[in-house]
């Protein structure tokens, strides 16, 4: 039987190898690559339908990132013991592929594609959603579906002032940015990724040189498709009206169109474009037929035109404001009595409500996937509810978008979190989108600050976040602060920037066209931080620090540090101790293996009461310390004193008075309370105690 024959290309990136295979695998797929970094290795296929479908009027592109469990050679938990809905990371880089491609794509085609990456070997140094981009990149190539414009991916890292590329994850650990940059030979195409409060000319440098990488990348990658690539197959733009009758219907909508576009309230315009639908409904009904909803499309074509011409030719927005002007802001916070901490947030018509719980240390979150297993005690969920654009929907689990705009506002705020130490609470924020009219994630940003703040938590500094737009044509641009949706909607690029004064916490960019320069990317990321400012500025007006006490209502949580080898007298034989402790004062403990221990309640008397207990458990007796104790037992030689739970002493019958002592019973009997002094402590760590130094020198 004849080999397969596998063709293979291999080059360095950064500190590793990067290897490409085609030919062995999936090849009933339209295109397929395992894309290998170190011993992480990525099988990437794309398939397109063999079917034409002529009913389709948008991108039918769908991406799907998947982990085996297999590639860390773990076995997944749970009942089944099998993969089952994408954890978050999946989702992420799902997002990360799909945003990357998309745009290189002809926006209505006739047939369905899909990408799906797999993770086969996970070395859980280097991760697979890097490797898992190029590999969408190559496969697309390598296919018979259209797709000329190669792109690539690196991740930016940077260790002790110096940037690196692909570092592993263990290097990341010391790294103050983490960002992916994906893009062709030419231009940037999609960005995602948080930093320490990155000044915006080190994030500049960070993409510049994501830029050298990717297109040394593409330049292989385009070596390769022209060696082992199929043949392109014709997709064709689906036509629903012929070119005459579409030209009388976009004259007919179009005075219309434009007067909806002058119009500054945002329901006033959507109530003028429905009233044109309406008309030209009745008088195009035998050309539209069952094709109505194409009218949509043309009045959206209409739109799109006369909005881009206003912002391009006259700087002016379709709510009149200015390129760089932020809509109207408005901050509150401690709105709710019960809850731990509130802000509402609200720009223009954009609406946040962002509420803060904090818990104890087993409400942290256990993420479990290819990489080693960790806690999260930072969680920011986002909602996006059907009335803050006033459309009825069934209300589901969040999607995609929900699960990555809650991602993106969380690491816009995680790095101004005090330590785990200095703040021992888990934390948990929910921004309920109550109105949305553009940038939603980072409204969630800014009241997520505010709710921090008023919520007692010693954030390092306040955040804010702005979306950023973008309207270009040819050469021409502009660029636009605090994008609306329609802005968003029919503009070129949402580049979503957050960040404190100091610096920027993290950024996503999507686009719509094949890419930007870096030279349009600097001005953005600079006119980005004239609209942070500016919000900050709103923001600080309301509240600039955090409050100096947390929540009544919030848990009572102290932290004690003891020795390691003391922790199982904390805990006792089979958990009695611990057990005991608990119920007599109504706690909850939790004990890390570095002898750090969480005692936490409602009341502060509870928490009091249980860290004397626990001190008293693990303390260890000093030389030369006074102690109240009790008597345990009497022997002819003396006195075996207790000074704390656990801890005996002998008090030998010469050291229980000042004067002779015939007989033990004439000074103390079992059950007295004496105080004694630690004299010595023998190599056995025996303790010897007395109670006649203690008398010597009260008389004193």
């Amino acid at each position: 039987m004849e080999m397969e024959k596998v063709n293979e290309m291999k080059f360095t990136i950064g500190k590793e190898d990067l290897i490409i295979k085609t030919g062995e695998l999936a090849k009933q797929s339209s295109g397929s690559v395992l894309v290998q970094y170190g011993e992480t290795i990525v099988l990437v296929t794309v398939t397109t339908s063999f079917e034409k479908d002529e009913k389709l009027d948008f991108l039918p592109l769908f991406v799907d990132y998947k982990e085996r469990t297999y590639a860390a050679g773990k076995i997944p938990g749970g009942f089944f013991k099998r993969e089952g809905r994408p954890r978050e990371k999946e989702i992420l880089t799902s997002r990360l592929i799909d945003r990357s491609v998309r745009p290189l794509f002809p926006q209505q085609i006739d047939r369905k594609i899909q990408i799906i990456a797999m993770v086969l070997s996970c070395d859980q140094e280097n991760n697979g959603d890097v490797p898992a981009i190029i590999g969408a990149s190559i496969a697309l190539g390598l296919s018979d579906i259209p797709f000329d414009n190669l792109i690539a991916a690196v991740r930016i890292g940077r260790i002790d002032g110096e940037f690196k590329v692909n570092p592993t994850l263990s290097e990341m650990e010391n790294s103050d940015l983490d960002i992916i940059v994906s893009g062709s030979k030419e231009n940037v195409i999609m960005v995602e990724g948080f930093t320490q409060e990155v000044s915006e000319e080190d994030l500049f440098k960070a993409l510049e040189l994501a830029s050298s990488y990717i297109k040394v990348i593409v330049e292989k990658e385009e070596e390769f498709v022209r060696e082992y690539g199929k043949k392109k197959i014709e997709f064709t733009e689906n036509i629903f009206l012929n070119e005459e009758d579409k030209n009388k219907i976009t004259e007919f909508c179009r005075e219309d169109v434009n007067n909806a576009v002058l119009n500054g309230d945002e329901k006033e315009r959507e109530k003028i474009l429905e009233e044109v639908k309406d008309k030209a409904l009745i008088e195009f009904k035998e050309i539209l037929g069952d094709n109505s909803g194409l009218l949509g499309k043309i009045i959206k074509e209409l739109l799109s035109v006369s909005v881009r011409k206003l912002i391009l030719e006259e700087g002016k927005r379709l709510d009149g404001r200015k390129t760089e002007e932020i809509r109207p802001i408005t901050c509150k916070v401690g709105i709710l009595p019960r809850v731990h901490g509130s802000g509402l947030f609200t720009r223009g018509q954009t609406q946040a409500l962002v509420v803060t719980t904090l818990g104890t240390s087993s409400d942290k979150q256990i993420v479990d996937g290819l990489e080693k297993e960790y806690k999260k005690r930072f969680m920011l969920h986002y909602n996006f509810l059907s009335f803050s654009t006033g459309e009825v929907k069934p209300e589901r689990g969040p999607g995609r978008r929900e699960i990555g705009h809650g991602i993106l506002a969380e690491r816009s705020l995680i790095s101004v979190l005090p330590s785990d130490e200095k703040f021992p609470y888990t934390i948990r924020l929910v921004s309920d989108i109550l109105e949305s009219n553009g940038s939603s994630s980072m409204a969630s940003v800014c009241g997520g600050s505010l709710s921090l703040m008023d919520a007692g938590i010693p954030i390092s500094a306040p955040v804010a976040g702005v979306a950023m737009g973008l309207i270009k044509e040819g050469e021409k641009f502009r660029v636009l602060t605090d994008i609306q949706g329609l802005e968003d909607h029919l503009g070129d690029m949402d580049f979503k920037l957050a960040g404190s004064r100091k610096g920027v916490t993290a950024l996503q960019m999507d686009i719509k066209i094949k890419g930007l320069s870096l030279e349009i990317l600097r001005e953005v990321i600079q006119q980005a931080k004239k609209g942070r400012l500016f919000i900050l500025e709103q923001m600080e007006q309301v509240i600039s620090d955090s409050r100096k006490e947390v929540s009544p209502h919030a848990p009572k949580i102290v932290i004690l540090q003891i020795n390691p080898e003391k922790i199982r007298d904390v805990i006792g034989a089979g958990g009695k101790t611990i057990r005991k402790i608990t119920e007599q004062t109504n706690v909850e403990i939790n004990i890390d293996d570095d002898g750090k221990i969480f005692i936490s309640a409602a009341e502060s008397s509870s928490v009091e009461q249980a860290r004397k207990i626990i001190e008293n458990l693990t303390a260890d007796a000093e030389v030369g310390k006074i102690y109240k104790g009790k008597v345990m037992r009497v022997v002819p030689f003396g006195a075996f004193v207790e000074i704390f739970p656990g801890k005996e002493g002998l008090v030998h019958i010469s050291k229980l008075d000042r004067k002779r002592v015939n007989k033990v019973e004439d000074v103390v009997n079992e059950g007295d309370a004496i105080t004694v002094k630690v004299m010595e402590i023998d190599s056995q760590g025996r303790i010897n105690l007395s109670r006649k130094a203690v008398l010597e020198e009260d008389s004193k």
